[in-house]
């Protein structure tokens, strides 16, 4: 398992510098598997060096892609896999280590498929919105799965809010679900976001 002070939602890009020592050993046993994955969960409380913080439950499977060196670190590429619950953390042995089970994953309807188009443009509009107030990790042209329940989950953690925000839409327990919560998160980003261009004296483009 990896604590991270970061949400990984399955179908996203989780890009990691390795330094600690504990988690360089998780390193050295990733690279003998096959196929190397490992747990991520959010971290409520506390650091993500030296242990000692408290964990939430819902996490995600990381599927290791690449394993390397990033600028001068160890370090390692993966992708979201199935979410999970954690149900008892173990010794650490050196790393965290947990009994865990696998979530079921989201089933797609295809007559979601207008709610997720209506969705994904409502997206690419806030990002470029918000791109106007800093960097983002991810902009209005970023790239989506064509597998739509995907897409979905990309949609939802390409939002520039709050590790615990992502953390809520991580649990959601249907495709319908997922959508509507990302969507009611688009919603509320986007009217703070137009309320910061009313008080600097802009007019915020129509939505």
């Amino acid at each position: 398992m990896f604590p991270l002070g970061t949400v990984l939602m399955p179908a996203m890009p989780l890009s990691l510098r390795i330094f600690e020592e504990r988690y360089l050993k998780l390193l050295g046993d990733l690279i003998i598997e096959e196929n190397p994955e490992f747990g991520v969960v959010l971290i409520e409380r506390g650091a993500e060096v030296g242990g000692g913080d408290k964990r939430l439950e819902i996490g995600t499977l990381a599927m290791v892609t690449d394993i390397g060196t990033l600028d001068q670190f160890y370090g390692l590429e993966a992708k979201g896999g199935q979410r999970l619950r954690v149900n008892a953390w173990l010794p650490d042995d050196p790393y965290p280590l947990a009994d865990i089970d696998f979530l079921p994953d989201l089933i797609w309807d295809n007559s979601l498929m207008p709610a997720r188009v209506h969705l994904e443009s409502k997206v690419r509009k806030l990002l470029t919105l918000a791109s106007e107030f800093g960097d983002l990790p991810y902009g209005s042209d970023v790239e989506l799965s064509d597998n739509p329940m995907d897409a979905c989950w990309q949609l939802a953690g390409v939002l520039p809010v709050g590790p615990l925000d992502q953390q809520d839409l991580l649990q959601s327990q249907s495709a319908d679900e997922l959508i509507s919560r990302t969507y009611d998160t688009v919603i509320a980003l986007e009217e703070a976001l137009q309320a910061m261009v009313g008080e600097l004296g802009v007019e915020p483009e129509e939505f």
